[in-house]
Formats: C-alpha cells, structure tokens, sequence
C-alpha cells in the first residue's frame, strides 16, 4: 500500500484486478469489432453486384407520388379510427338511455311491491 499525494492509498491488488478487467474488456471488444468487420465484409459481397442508388431517392419528399400514398393512406386510417370511435359513442349512448329505462322499471316495481306490502299489511 503506497499513500498517493491526493490522499489515497494505492493497493497493488486493486490496480491488477482493474487492469486484468480492462484488459478484458478491451480483448471483447476486439472479438466484436473482427465479428463487425466479418458482416460488413459479408453485406459488401452481397451488395457488390446491385447497381447502387442515388441517396437522393432514399430520402422521401412530399412532393414525390409514394408520400402521397403514404398520406392517403394516414388519413384514411384515421377516418377509420374516427367512424370507429364515433360508432362506440353512439354505442354507449344507447346503452346508458337503456340502463336509465331499466333503472326506471326497476324503481316502478320497488313502488309496486311497496305498495302491495302495504295494501296486505292493513288487511291483516
């Protein structure tokens, strides 16, 4: 153990345990960078007969005919979701209107019941 000028104590076991982890470290990443190398070697074989294309066509404008398609496409996804929603609203409208005439009925009946308890209460 040394004790560095800023303060802290060198240990000789530290330093091998973080040297060996580097070293480490650096032989795997050696390892994937041949791997890398192998891939991009094996997709520049592949790719050697294909003529190349101009990276101006890889990038879509708005003024070309396919975005338009793209967009036709958005929008008539959209009009889909949007009847869609519409139809589960005018669902759910229907179904509260019938939950509010059932709940109606039911409290007709408590009514009726009520009263023919009573009706059988005074004859007694």
């Amino acid at each position: 153990s040394l004790k560095l000028p800023n303060g802290v104590t060198y240990h000789a076991g530290t330093y091998q345990d973080r040297l060996g982890k580097l070293q480490e470290h650096l032989r795997q990443l050696s390892i994937l960078f041949r791997k890398l190398r192998l891939v991009y070697d094996k997709c520049n074989e592949n790719c050697a007969g294909l003529d190349p294309i101009p990276i101006e066509q890889l990038i879509p404008y708005v003024e070309e005919d396919g975005s338009k398609h793209d967009d036709r496409g958005a929008a008539s996804q959209l009009r889909f979701a949007s009847e869609e929603k519409r139809e589960i609203m005018e669902v759910n409208k229907k179904l509260k209107q019938k939950n509010q005439q059932l709940k109606q009925i039911m409290d007709q009946l408590r009514n009726l019941i009520w009263d023919i308890n009573a009706m059988l209460a005074m004859r007694n």
